[in-house]
């Protein structure tokens, strides 16, 4: 995925708290999720991150200095020199990131970076063509309509579009949206989710 095509910081740290927030409400079970979101990493810091189960995966990490992404398709074969690559030329003010051992760095097909202030995205060179970001990082500007086709496909489940478009606007959590999500949804344990990922919740 050329980085251009990426969303600005707050738009894509706005977009994986609400994908988080829906494979929550439709997937109770953590195993079976895509997405997650920590909205208490570390001190300052914040991570998601997605999983598919078969191997692929990618982490984010939001903290002063801005964003960085790095991410794993496994059916692909990236140089061993590339993450060496990505410590060579990701900004050492991302050192958190890169000395991350929950994000396997050392497994790695593609890899962005945005400095709080920079004005794009940048990507790490050296890797494939077709290093798998285009698939993966797909739903970070689909908007709601491409987290309902890709929700129904993967949870084999109607999804109410309407309460999908809500949280992708960050409106409040509330019983209404999570029921027409999942009407066997445990109501406390989501406001838990919620707490968690950060998302704002119906002060009722």
């Amino acid at each position: 995925m050329s980085p251009d095509l990426l969303p600005s910081i707050s738009e894509v740290r706005r977009t994986v708290q609400s994908l988080a927030m829906l494979d929550a409400i439709l997937s109770p079970e953590w195993e079976y999720r895509y997405y997650s979101f920590n909205s208490q990493w570390g001190s300052g810091e914040e991570m998601a991150s997605m999983r598919n189960g078969s191997g692929d995966d990618w982490f984010l990490l939001f903290d002063s200095a801005g964003m960085a992404l790095k991410g794993f398709a496994h059916e692909l074969a990236a140089a061993s020199s590339f993450p060496q690559n990505i410590q060579d030329q990701v900004p050492k003010e991302f050192s958190s990131f890169l000395g991350e051992s929950a994000f396997s760095m050392q497994r790695a097909t593609f890899c962005y970076w945005r400095r709080a202030k920079d004005p794009s995205w940048s990507k790490v060179g050296g890797g494939l063509a077709d290093d798998g970001s285009d698939e993966m990082l797909a739903l970070l500007g689909s908007g709601p309509n491409g987290y309902r086709e890709w929700a129904e496909g993967y949870f084999e489940v109607p999804v109410a579009l309407e309460a999908v478009a809500a949280l992708f606007s960050h409106q409040p959590l509330c019983n209404s949206v999570i029921l027409a999500l999942n009407p066997q949804a445990d109501l406390d344990f989501t406001y838990g989710q919620a707490l968690e990922i950060g998302y704002p919740r119906d002060a009722a």
